[in-house]
């Protein structure tokens, strides 16, 4: 298995304009998730970037990125144009969807998401989640909730669904928590490819989860876990955030 980490980053944010270029303590965001996802050594890391500012940005530290057309609807279109770019032999069997706005990425949950690939070769996409802390969290429908075949404690396990509304429903009491959906991806190449060829599905736009259109068409999807939920920027008081977190 050979992995590739592409960064889908564009700057047409609504709540927060800019924001691959936004400024973290004199870096660029797109170069802290950059170098975070170097520091993982799982494959080369490429920036998958909507305009050339971006490109300029990634390349004046060193990195390498791909300019695709500003007007694909999704980072995992944008990742595989990139990626039909800058391999098209397909040397890279493997391709870590890592968004542009978590700078505090631990490298290892990178190497986390890929492991269920390496441990099984019929998983077409592997994510990660982690638990919630109280119950009031996990009724938050803001935070995506992946329903999970097997049994607590293993490493990964399946994926049957993923919701807003936090189920299973716990009818007896005392189940297992539920757990917070953290939305990096592993996929196959030849399952992006599939996946992106795909239309958006009834239940991917009844609950606006675009991982839905994946288990609807019947390919199969690892959940591995992790201790913590990284802060996605998504506001000015996120980036504040993450400056603090990163100073």
């Amino acid at each position: 298995m050979k992995a590739i980490v592409a960064i889908p980053a564009r700057m047409a944010s609504q709540r927060l304009p800019g924001k691959p270029l936004a400024d973290i303590n004199g870096r660029p965001m797109i170069v802290r998730v950059w170098e975070r996802a170097m520091a993982a050594e799982v494959g080369p890391v490429i920036v998958a970037a909507a305009e050339p500012e971006v490109v300029s940005a990634v390349e004046a530290e060193g990195g390498q990125a791909v300019l695709t057309d500003p007007d694909l609807p999704s980072g995992s279109d944008r990742i595989h144009a990139a990626l039909e770019g800058f391999d098209p032999a397909g040397a890279y069997d493997v391709v870590i969807n890592l968004q542009g706005d978590i700078p505090g990425i631990e490298p290892e949950m990178l190497r986390a998401v890929v492991a269920p690939l390496d441990a099984a070769a019929d998983l077409d996409i592997a994510t990660l989640a982690t638990p919630f802390e109280t119950a009031e969290a996990a009724a938050d429908p803001n935070v995506p909730k992946p329903v999970l075949a097997g049994q607590p404690g293993d490493a990964w396990r399946r994926a049957l669904y993923f919701s807003r509304a936090p189920v299973p429903h716990d009818r007896d009491g005392g189940g297992e928590p539920y757990y917070q959906h953290i939305g990096i991806y592993a996929f196959r190449r030849a399952a992006l490819t599939r996946f992106i060829s795909l239309p958006p599905s009834p239940l991917e736009q009844r609950e606006k989860l675009e991982q839905l259109r994946a288990l609807e068409a019947g390919m199969s999807i690892a959940v591995a876990f992790v201790d913590t939920m990284p802060l996605s920027v998504d506001t000015p008081a996120d980036l504040q955030k993450a400056c603090d977190i990163l100073s």
